[in-house]
């Protein structure tokens, strides 16, 4: 009987009963026979430093982090990468030999392989993105752009201020849209993506009018309940290519999956459909 102490990992949020992530990880734990153990935890915010600096101690190689800790992490970390600090949030956690906590985002890589995977003809450098949305999602998916060469991103936020805030820290590239001309900045763009909560399920619907998007536009809603949204519908009618938000959550815990237990996942249809069965 090997006496190795047996990886930990899990994902920290409150709530986190929802969550989708120990599904995934489990399922690859599984089908490539490590015997580790990913597990939903949820701790509150006063508790969240004294939780995070206990969980090495039990034998946490690390975790996930999601709302709504995704910031507060940064302040618990030792080591926080580049593309963390501008997003200003992170989502995976590695617990280091050496004692140190390391904080990373691995969003904006799952945006992107998940377009890459889905639209594989997408050209981000043809044309200016749309981008809908200021929150935390968005913060990663403008990262993103402007490492793929966007010309432009183009955003617009029912409460203007924090688009703005957008600009701010992210530069020149950023262009702030009036929310009620959303629809008017889709002009001409060769990405389009709704990083809000709009057309999720008991969220309030998608109504942003379309008549502006070129029908050669790569559309993505990071909506994945439901999967097929109204707005990725009436853009697929519009003759676009349109990519759900499943295959971002998929892609963006590989990375991690990688760096805990030592085997980068791939994420492929098999993967895709375990998921959606759960």
């Amino acid at each position: 009987m090997s006496d190795a102490r047996i990886p930990l990992a899990g994902v920290i949020g409150s709530p986190i009963a929802h969550s989708r992530s120990p599904q995934l990880h489990n399922y690859w734990l599984k089908r490539y026979g490590i015997k580790g153990f990913y597990v939903p935890m949820d701790i509150a915010q006063v508790n969240l430093r004294m939780a995070i600096e206990a969980l090495p101690l039990v034998g946490f190689v690390g975790a996930n982090v999601t709302i709504p800790h995704k910031e507060t992490v940064l302040k618990i970390a030792d080591i926080v990468t580049d593309r963390a600090a501008l997003i200003g949030a992170a989502n995976t956690l590695i617990f280091r030999p050496d004692g140190r906590i390391h904080a990373d985002n691995t969003d904006g890589a799952g945006f992107v392989a998940n377009l890459r995977q889905n639209a594989p003809l997408w050209q981000p450098q043809s044309g200016p993105a749309a981008v809908i949305g200021a929150g935390g999602a968005a913060r990663a998916v403008i990262a993103a752009l402007i490492e793929v060469g966007a010309p432009e991103i183009r955003v617009a936020n029912r409460t203007k201020v924090r688009a703005e805030a957008l600009r701010a820290d992210f530069g020149a590239k950023v262009t702030v849209i009036d929310w009620v001309q959303a629809g008017n900045m889709m002009e001409d763009c060769a990405t389009v993506v709704n990083t809000s909560s709009l057309g999720m399920v008991g969220k309030p619907e998608f109504r942003v009018p379309l008549d502006a998007l070129p029908s050669t536009a790569v559309v993505n809603d990071l909506v994945y309940t439901p999967l097929r949204t109204h707005f990725l519908d009436e853009a697929q009618a519009m003759g676009c290519v349109t990519v759900d938000g499943l295959g971002m959550l998929l892609h963006q815990a590989a990375p991690g999956f990688e760096r805990w237990f030592g085997v980068r996942p791939e994420v492929d249809e098999e993967t895709r459909q375990f998921v959606l069965r759960g």
